[in-house]
C-alpha cells in the first residue's frame, strides 16, 4: 500500500501536535507494511530527501510564513504525489485539505484527518478564520474518506457537511520513566516542585493566563517550566518571554524532545494545559502516560480525555486557574492513582491499535 502524506512541517524533532501525531502513526503503519513518503517543509527540515524509520521523507519549498506556508506546500505536495502514484494521499489539517480537491481532480484517492478547527485559534485575523472554514468544508466535501481525532470533531462535521467520519484519536506510546534529571541539573530545578506546561508559543496555549495564575501562588519552593517556543516569533511569544524575565520562578525551558522531554515529564509535580482550542491534545495524553498528576481548561478538546471533573478549571480565569494549582499540588497523587491513569491511557491510546483502525480505512477505500 503506497501512502504520500502532506499537511504537515515534518519530524522528527519539529514541534508541533500534527507533527507529533503523523511521526507516531507512520512509523506503525510501515510496521503494518505500507510505503509512506511524507512531504515536508523544507524550511523545517534541511537536509535532503532522506529516511526515517522506514518512512522516506521529501523536503519541499515554501516560505516560512503562517499565512502561506501550509498551502503553498500542500499544493506542490499534491502535484509531486501524482508522479508518486500512491494510491492514497493522506492530507492532515483542515488548511491543507482545500487542496483535496485538486487531488480529486488528478484522479488520487485522497482521506483528510481534522484535526481541529483551525479557525478558533487565536492567532488567525477574522479573513484567515473564514478562509480556514471554506477549506475545512472543500477538504470534507471533497476527500474519499474523513478520519476526525475526537468526537466532537466528527459532529460538527456531520452537522456542517452531511459527512460521516471515522474516529480515530491521537495517540501515545507508553514511556519508561527517566531516572536521569540532567535537564533538572541544568534548569535549576527539584524533583515534584515543578509545574510543568508543553507547548507552542501562540495565543491559544494560554501560558499567558499560567504565568499570571502562577505569580499569585507565591510558592517560594516551586518552579513553573514551560517547555517550548514560537514557530514564528511574534507579539505574543515575545511577551512570554518577557514576563518570564520578569519572573525568576519561571523557566521556559525552549524547545525540548527526547530525554530531556522525559525527565521533565517523569520528575514533575503537576502537569497543566491551559488552552484556549486544542484538536485532540497530545501533550495531555503523554503526561497521563507518565503518570503525572494533571489539570486542564474545561474546553470540549480537554473535556474529551479522560479526567475528572475537578481537574478542570475554567478557561481564561486567573483565579480559577491559580486555586486548581494550589490544589492538586496540595493533594495526594499516589502509585495507585498513576497506574490507573497510565492504564486508561494505555487501552484507549495506543498507537499500533490506532494505526491498525488507520490501515483498515485505507483498505475500505482501495479495495
Amino acid at each position: 500500500m503506497n501512502i504520500v502524506v502532506t499537511g504537515t512541517r515534518g519530524f522528527p524533532g519539529i514541534q508541533g501536535g500534527v507533527e507529533n501525531h503523523c511521526e507516531k502513526l507512520y512509523t506503525h503503519l510501515i510496521n503494518l507494511g505500507c510505503h509512506v513518503t511524507v512531504s515536508t517543509r523544507k524550511p523545517y527540515n534541511k537536509s535532503g530527501n532522506g529516511k526515517y524509520k522506514g518512512i522516506t521523507l521529501i523536503p519541499i519549498n515554501c516560505p516560512r510564513n503562517k499565512f502561506l506556508e501550509a498551502i503553498v506546500h500542500t499544493t506542490s505536495s499534491i502535484f509531486k504525489a501524482r508522479k508518486l502514484q500512491p494510491d492514497i494521499v493522506h492530507i492532515h489539517a483542515i488548511g491543507p485539505s482545500l487542496l483535496a480537491v485538486i487531488a480529486r481532480v488528478l484522479g488520487m484517492k485522497v482521506v483528510v484527518t481534522n484535526h481541529g478547527h483551525d479557525y478558533e485559534r487565536k492567532k488567525w485575523p477574522l479573513p484567515a478564520k473564514y478562509f480556514l472554514k471554506f477549506c475545512e468544508r472543500m477538504g470534507s466535501l471533497s476527500a474519499n474518506k474523513i478520519i476526525a481525532i475526537a468526537p466532537y470533531i466528527a459532529d460538527n462535521i456531520w452537522k456542517n457537511y452531511g459527512r460521516d467520519s471515522t474516529v480515530i484519536p491521537n495517540g501515545v506510546e507508553l514511556p519508561a520513566l527517566a531516572d536521569s534529571d540532567e535537564i533538572l541539573k541544568d534548569l535549576g530545578l527539584v524533583r515534584r516542585q515543578y509545574i510543568l506546561a508543553v507547548g507552542r508559543f501562540v495565543p491559544e496555549k494560554g501560558f499567558d493566563d499560567l504565568m499570571d495564575a502562577f505569580g499569585k501562588l507565591k510558592l517560594a519552593n516551586w518552579k513553573l517550566v514551560i517547555a517550548g517556543d514560537a514557530d514564528h516569533e511574534d507579539e505574543y511569544s515575545r511577551n512570554i518571554k518577557i514576563k518570564a524575565k520578569n519572573n525568576t520562578n519561571i523557566i521556559l525551558a525552549g524547545f525540548v524532545t527526547g530525554q530531556s522531554l522525559s525527565e521533565l515529564y517523569s520528575h514533575a509535580g503537576l502537569f497543566v494545559i491551559p488552552s484556549y482550542h486544542e484538536g485532540l491534545p497530545i501533550v495531555l495524553l503523554e503526561a497521563m502516560s507518565y503518570g503525572l498528576s494533571c489539570i486542564a481548561s474545561n474546553i470540549p478538546a480537554n473535556k474529551n480525555v479522560e479526567l475528572s471533573d475537578d481537574r478542570f478549571f475554567e478557561v481564561g480565569d486567573i483565579e480559577s486557574l491559580s486555586s486548581k494549582m494550589i490544589e492538586y499540588i496540595n493533594k495526594s497523587w499516589n502509585d495507585e492513582d498513576r497506574e490507573r491513569q497510565v492504564t486508561l491511557i494505555a487501552e484507549k491510546y495506543n498507537w499500533e491499535k490506532l494505526a491498525a483502525e488507520t490501515f483498515k480505512l485505507y483498505e475500505k477505500l482501495i479495495f
